[in-house]
């Protein structure tokens, strides 16, 4: 048993790519934590009663996203001197950072890749995964799951829709995919291997698309364009 806990009020930074779990038994990917991404332990008082679990909640600093991490990981992490701050950007200062999230994208499908849901490090993303790294590539942060980044974008209309902006799908009640649009009624996203494509490829916004394309057309719920880069609470 691993007996080494995290300190509360401490920040630790990644030495390498780390993965963060959706509960304490860690068998199910809620996130990952790149190398160089800082993370704050939660609750330690409470996560030394779980250390049957072999695992402690923590919190990722860019996008405050929640997640536990396996004792042994812990041994990738390191006190970090200077504690994260976000750059704050003005909207004009992203929209000239959004064809590096373009590029970023392309390449990325272009390197062999599965869907991986909680996948936020190449070469296999889920789909907020996906528009998190490519935005973080421009110096940009998203919030981590799709309908965050719906709640955080500025709604636009079709008419408005321009390359760089969301995409999102989903349920009238909630987004559940996001891709990034491309222009020419195309978008690019991670989907999944029930539907969609296994990892990241092109789709069309109209009728004129295949099965997979359809599917995704049918649950459209609206575009979002990036005005900010997150703040972390």
């Amino acid at each position: 048993m691993v007996n080494y806990q995290l300190s509360d009020g401490v920040e630790y930074r990644a030495r390498s790519h780390i993965n963060i779990y959706d509960s304490p038994k860690c068998d199910r990917l809620a996130t990952q934590a790149a190398l160089g991404r800082h993370l704050r332990a939660l609750n330690q008082s409470l996560n030394n009663v779980n250390l049957d679990t072999k695992a402690v909640m923590v919190r990722v600093c860019e996008d405050d996203y929640p997640g536990w991490l396996d004792l042994r990981d812990i041994e990738l992490l390191e006190v970090t001197e200077t504690s994260y701050h976000p750059l704050v950007l003005s909207e004009a200062e992203i929209r000239e950072k959004l064809p590096i999230a373009i590029t970023f994208t392309h390449e990325a499908m272009h390197q062999s890749n599965y869907y991986l849901w909680g996948g936020t490090v190449g070469p296999n993303y889920d789909c907020s995964g996906l528009m998190q790294a490519a935005f973080v590539a421009a110096g940009i942060w998203l919030p981590r799951d799709a309908y965050q980044q719906e709640g955080f974008t500025q709604p636009i209309s079709i008419s408005d829709v321009q390359p760089g902006d969301l995409v999102f799908f989903g349920t009238a009640e909630k987004a559940t995919h996001v891709g990034l649009y491309l222009g020419d009624d195309r978008y690019i996203h991670s989907s999944g291997k029930a539907q969609g494509r296994d990892g990241i490829g092109i789709d069309f916004l109209s009728e004129k698309g295949d099965a997979v394309s359809q599917a995704y057309y049918q649950q459209l719920r609206g575009y979002g364009k990036v005005v900010a880069s997150y703040q972390p609470s």
